[in-house]
C-alpha cells in the first residue's frame, strides 16, 4: 500500500484538491439567493407605501397612577418593596396602616404572601413587620439606620 501512496502521490493530491473544489462549490458557491426585482424607480415599495401615507402618531404621556390614601391610612410605599401595584393588592385584603403589618405573626405572613402571587416571598425578604413597626411608632432615624433613607 505504500509503495502504491509513493508511486501515484501526485494523482492523490490532484483528487484531493479537485475533491475540495467541489465541495466548495457544492456548499458555498451554489448557496447564493439572486433576487431580483422588477419594479419601477419611480414608485415607492407597497410595504412603506402604507407608512407614508399614515397620519402621525399621536403621542402617549405615562400615566402615574398613585394609590389615594385615605385619611387615617399610612402611606404604605414608604416601605421598601411595597410598590403601588402591592398597595393595591393589600387594600384588598384590608391591610392599610403600619400597625398592621406590624402585627403580622408568622401564620399571617404566609396567608398574606401565598396571595401575592409573583410577589410571593417579598414579606420576609424586604422585612415589611419590622419595617411598618419602625414607621408605625415614627422611629425615622431607626428605620433609616437598619434600612437606608425613606
Amino acid at each position: 500500500m505504500v509503495e502504491l501512496v509513493q508511486d501515484n502521490w501526485i494523482f492523490l493530491v490532484l483528487a484531493l484538491v479537485i475533491g475540495v473544489l467541489v465541495a466548495w462549490w457544492v456548499f458555498v458557491a451554489s448557496r447564493r439567493t439572486r433576487v431580483s426585482i422588477a419594479r419601477d424607480e419611480d414608485t415607492p415599495a407597497k410595504r412603506n407605501q402604507a407608512l407614508i401615507d399614515a397620519p402621525p402618531a399621536a403621542r402617549t404621556e405615562a400615566v402615574v397612577t398613585s394609590v389615594p390614601v385615605a385619611a387615617g391610612d399610612d402611606d404604605l410605599t414608604r416601605i421598601k418593596g411595597l410598590g403601588p401595584k402591592l398597595v393595591e393588592q393589600l387594600a384588598a385584603f384590608g391591610v392599610t396602616s403600619y400597625s398592621q403589618i406590624a402585627a403580622w405573626d408568622d401564620a399571617e405572613i404566609d396567608r398574606i404572601d401565598a396571595q401575592l402571587g409573583r410577589f410571593q416571598g417579598r414579606i420576609r425578604r424586604d422585612d415589611w413587620p419590622t419595617q411598618a413597626k419602625l414607621l408605625a411608632a415614627g422611629d425615622e432615624a431607626g428605620y433609616e439606620a437598619k434600612f437606608g433613607r425613606l
